[in-house]
């Protein structure tokens, strides 16, 4: 897919990697729907998209109701007069250990960070797969393929996510429709510092959100499934041969994460 005059929709856009990620779109000559909960953030990143397009737009949405969810798909689509592309990128935290886990916390974690791009991804799926050309994005996390201290229900939203996108693929491979999956890890935005989350057992040096939105863009226009971002880690980790690691001995690598995580909370 090439940016040039494509119309995108791009949810979580009022901060971090969305709010990076929308206005280089628009740079990069893309009509930009965006949306998140908050107006007025999202009317700041709107300001920045209309200085290259000026017919990009939004919609101050709460994701986590589904049916305003779909109905934010439906209205993007009739605006633009069809979107090329929606960039799933809103999420929220849940930086929680399993013994203190409330089950309302994780049905509403999963109904933004997996239901919600789900729904809006059937809700135009058919009229991409009629016209036989369109593109989803699915910004999952390093926490979609290796479990994380204290994040069981952030984990399995992003799980879920990576599941859904890899059968997407096989499901419409041929149709012109095209799925790809981002995969941030430590990036620098509001989501580490969420309130109601415990504190991080460990600080890690982070990479700005516009770093992960020009390679979110690139993706875009690659012909690729799978982005890692950034691929290596300050400190030199590589992301994917860590994922790669895992699932060559996966009970070696769930201890010694284990016994990392109780030798940090013993401190």
């Amino acid at each position: 897919m090439k940016l040039e005059g494509a119309k995108v929709l791009v949810t979580g856009a009022s901060s971090g990697i969305g709010a990076a990620l929308a206005p280089l779109l628009a740079e990069r000559g893309a009509i930009v729907g965006i949306v998140a909960r908050r107006r007025e953030r999202l009317e700041e990143v709107l300001e920045q998209c209309r200085w290259h397009t000026p017919d990009s737009r939004l919609w101050a949405t709460d994701l986590g109701d589904l049916d305003a969810a779909a109905a934010v798909a439906r209205e993007a689509w009739d605006a633009f007069g069809g979107l090329d592309s929606i960039v799933h990128n809103a999420g929220i935290p849940k930086r929680t250990a399993v013994p203190d886990l409330k089950m309302d916390d994780v049905t509403h974690l999963m109904e933004v960070d997996f239901h919600s791009p789900v729904r809006m991804t059937l809700e135009v799926l058919p009229d991409m797969l009629t016209r036989g050309s369109g593109q989803f994005v699915f910004v999952s996390s390093m926490g979609g393929r290796t479990a994380i201290a204290n994040e069981a229900a952030y984990n399995a939203a992003k799980f879920a996510m990576c599941g859904f996108a890899e059968a997407m693929y096989i499901d419409v491979f041929g149709t012109g429709v095209e799925v790809k999956l981002v995969l941030p890890g430590p990036i620098d935005t509001e989501i580490w510092d969420q309130a109601g989350n415990e504190a991080p057992l460990f600080e890690i040096d982070k990479v700005p959100a516009s770093d992960c939105a020009v390679e979110i863009a690139n993706a875009m226009e690659d012909d690729g499934f799978e982005y890692y971002t950034p691929q290596i880690y300050p400190g030199g980790l590589d992301a994917k041969a860590m994922v790669v690691g895992k699932t060559k001995d996966c009970t070696a690598y769930l201890r010694g994460m284990g016994q990392f995580a109780a030798s940090l909370r013993a401190d």
